[in-house]
């Protein structure tokens, strides 16, 4: 996280039109962010816009909403989204088991010692934000972001737990790169720990934005863009001598700018982060 709503995300969560976040929710063409439709950038009638309530409500039938007698939401194992993510992890399974039995390949002064790496967004691709998203009403603050991990464990995204460990098993060393800022460190190790993720958590294998202190290997320092950071720090992670085989995340921003073989692309139809 720093993040949208379903119309808002990360340092600077971009506002989407109606229109779009149902484009996300019922799968059809994204033509362009804010566009109401593919014909009218401006929509011309009130026809054109879907009610944001049933926009809302389309989500949490998606995610299978749960509810606990204390109020807090949850996704259902049983629902369409946990469907979705269980079948790209299956495709994922399959292409890492062939990619982690190869031997050892790199480029440059790594030819033929790299060792294979998986990188992984945090938000929506190994921690569900779902409950903190039902919980602020899909209205992200970086205030109420920090009091929310600051005293809650989000679950692991469906399933992602499971893959990971197997990954990290078979010889895969193990990345997370998130738009969290640097100050949530603490809560997010702790989250990943309790939660079952058994790999290494430590500052070289856990990389946050830090803003304050950039690191001297992103040029665009502390204002890079989503993409100029997550393909930055996959770069960084290259040049210690790996070799990214796959590279997961919620938001096509976490996926290029290249430095991987392979992206897999996690659904989130909450918000959209450029």
């Amino acid at each position: 996280m720093p993040r949208p709503t379903p119309l808002r995300r990360l340092s600077r969560r971009t506002r989407l039109g109606a229109a779009t976040v149902a484009a996300l929710v019922t799968g059809t063409a994204l033509f362009g962010i804010g566009q109401a439709t593919a014909e009218h950038a401006v929509p011309r009638t009130d026809k054109e816009i879907p009610n944001l309530t049933l926009v809302q409500d389309k989500i949490k039938a998606y995610y299978g909403d749960t509810v606990t007698p204390d109020g807090q939401h949850y996704a259902s194992p049983k629902s369409n989204y946990a469907h979705q993510v269980r079948g790209i992890e299956a495709r994922a399974r399959g292409y890492l088991a062939k990619a982690l039995a190869r031997p050892a390949t790199g480029s440059g002064s790594h030819a033929k010692a790299a060792k294979p790496a998986i990188v992984l967004d945090m938000d929506d691709t190994t921690l569900l934000t779902y409950n903190y998203e039902l919980q602020v009403g899909f209205h992200f603050t970086p205030e109420s972001q920090d009091a929310y991990l600051a005293g809650t464990d989000m679950d692991p995204v469906f399933g992602m737990d499971k893959l990971v460990n197997w990954a990290h098993a078979k010889g895969a060393e193990v990345f997370f790169v998130t738009g969290r800022k640097e100050a949530q460190r603490e809560w997010s190790v702790r989250n990943l720990k309790n939660v079952g993720y058994g790999v290494p958590l430590d500052r070289g294998h856990v990389f946050l934005k830090d803003k304050e202190h950039p690191p001297p290997y992103l040029p665009c320092g502390a204002n890079c863009s989503v993409v100029e950071y997550k393909s930055g720090t996959r770069k960084h992670i290259e040049s210690l001598g790996y070799h990214i085989v796959a590279n997961f995340g919620d938001q096509y921003s976490d996926l290029e700018g290249g430095a991987s073989d392979r992206t897999f692309k996690l659904p989130n139809p909450m918000y959209y982060l450029p």
